[in-house]
């Protein structure tokens, strides 16, 4: 079981009182304990907890100290058998060392993105510690692990004053502008989620014109001016929010609805491993496979469809099932 914060501390004093090499006793260790935790307070600290504390540093395996503590009979006191050893300076097994290095890694992508060069002395640091290269060059790695690259992307900028906002409960001044659009819109938002998706960062905020939530492209933000005024609690669960959604879109106060499609066996055996949602069924009878979801009728649920429309055969719903069909017919029109 993993140790509380107070055996933790008392973990740190009695490894500072036998790394002075003046061979503690059990009541030195439990002496130092007490006062450096309690002071004149009265609390006490038995000599069953310093024992139990020794056996746990020598042998706890979820703390992974080891600690040589050896018991010296002429100086009758506790001492390190190796020497320079302290618990400051355990070293991590392989296992561990390697989940680090891959989380390292996975935060190094971020660097470039303004909201996360905060990090990147933090992150130098453990990948120094765990000798990755102090520059954060991870050519080592990239010889047999790549991750995917996230770019720079417009907007990115904005994404450190909107945090901020968020966790203050501020309220934001956006000057936007669609692709669609040649001029900006002002909007005065309570700023709720910033969502990454596809290696772009959303806004998710209460328009207060419109009285609805809308999402907003970080790239096509113009100017962003944080508020002094301050907006109340909220009642907004990302979780629930995108709970039918396929991607960053959610048609407001609209119901998931069942849709269907036929599609490869290649095409099934990719959507076992990886679904393209949490309501997703695949059947497959007599060689012929069958994909149901529940979900919103989004854009990118339209683009994923397009994406494999060789492949692809939508059953339900029949508004689906048109709308793929106009696209392909003016697709094909093009090639033709």
């Amino acid at each position: 079981m993993p140790a509380n914060k107070y055996a933790l501390l008392r973990y740190r004093i009695i490894d500072r009182c036998i790394s002075n090499r003046s061979f503690p006793t059990k009541e030195d260790l439990r002496s130092a304990c007490e006062e450096a935790l309690y002071g004149s307070d009265g609390e006490n600290i038995s000599i069953s907890t310093i024992e139990k504390d020794i056996w746990a540093m020598r042998n706890e395996s979820e703390l992974g100290y080891y600690a040589p503590i050896a018991y010296h009979r002429d100086q009758r006191g506790y001492y390190y058998e190796e020497d320079d050893y302290s618990i400051n300076e355990v070293s991590l097994n392989e296992e561990d060392l390697e989940a680090i290095r891959f989380a390292t890694n996975t935060l190094i992508q971020f660097r470039d993105l303004p909201l996360f060069k905060q990090f990147d002395q933090a992150i130098g640091k453990i990948a120094d510690r765990l000798s990755v290269a102090p520059d954060l060059d991870t050519s080592g790695v990239e010889s047999f692990m790549q991750f995917e690259s996230t770019p720079s992307t417009k907007g990115s900028h904005h994404l450190a004053p909107l945090l901020n906002a968020i966790k203050e409960k501020k309220k934001v001044e956006l000057k936007y502008q669609k692709f669609s659009d040649s001029t900006s819109t002002q909007y005065l938002l309570n700023p709720y989620l910033l969502k990454e998706y596809r290696n772009r960062w959303y806004l998710l905020a209460w328009d207060e014109n419109k009285e609805s939530i809308r999402t907003f492209g970080c790239d096509r933000i113009v100017e962003v001016k944080v508020s002094e005024r301050t907006y109340s609690e909220i009642n907004f669960n990302s979780e629930e929010y995108f709970k039918h959604a396929i991607g960053i879109t959610v048609i407001d106060d609209s119901p998931p609805i069942k849709v269907v499609f036929k599609c490869s066996e290649i095409l099934a055996s990719y959507l076992n491993s990886q679904p393209l949602h949490a309501s997703q069924k695949v059947e497959s009878i007599n060689g012929e496979h069958s994909v149901t979801l529940n979900v919103l009728v989004t854009f990118e649920l339209v683009q994923w469809l397009q994406g494999f429309t060789d492949e692809v055969t939508v059953i339900e719903p029949l508004h689906l099932r048109d709308k793929l069909s106009e696209k392909l017919v003016k697709a094909a029109k093009k090639y033709n």
